[in-house]
């Protein structure tokens, strides 16, 4: 493990925001380097340490893939502060729209975190926007 016994109070929730990141990037059964690469730029501006990202992705990927639903890692994220939720669910929108395109069910997974998370619609609807603004330059 990567993290001494003190930071593991600091380091289960980014194993968890991990997990969720990684659970939106599969949901359209394609994992890209570029929807990887957002995940790790998102857990480095939450507080996880550069030197140890891929430890982290490697972790976050073995919770998601054990995992049988997404409460496990929304748990963890509801509680964060709006900022940090803010930039979370960010990070889930630019991971859907690395490809251009939202189907189904990754539009479906955004209604449930937005109840999940306490994130009112129109706060859930405007980091759409934005995001999807970004991607379609």
């Amino acid at each position: 493990m990567f993290f001494k016994k003190g930071d593991k109070k600091e380091v289960i929730p980014l194993i968890k925001i991990g997990s969720l990141l990684i659970h939106a990037a599969k949901i359209d059964e394609h994992y890209s380097n570029e929807e990887e690469e957002i995940i790790k730029k998102t857990l480095v501006s939450l507080g996880a340490k550069k030197e140890d990202i891929d430890d982290l992705i490697e972790i976050s990927i073995k919770e998601e893939e054990n995992s049988n639903q997404i409460l496990e890692f929304t748990k963890e994220v509801k509680n964060l502060p709006e900022i940090d939720k803010t930039k979370i669910i960010e990070a889930l929108w630019q991971i859907i729209y690395s490809n251009q395109n939202a189907d189904i069910y990754e539009t479906n997974l955004m209604r449930r975190l937005a109840g999940l998370l306490y994130i009112d619609s129109k706060t859930m609807g405007d980091i759409k926007e934005k995001i999807k603004k970004e991607y379609s330059k």
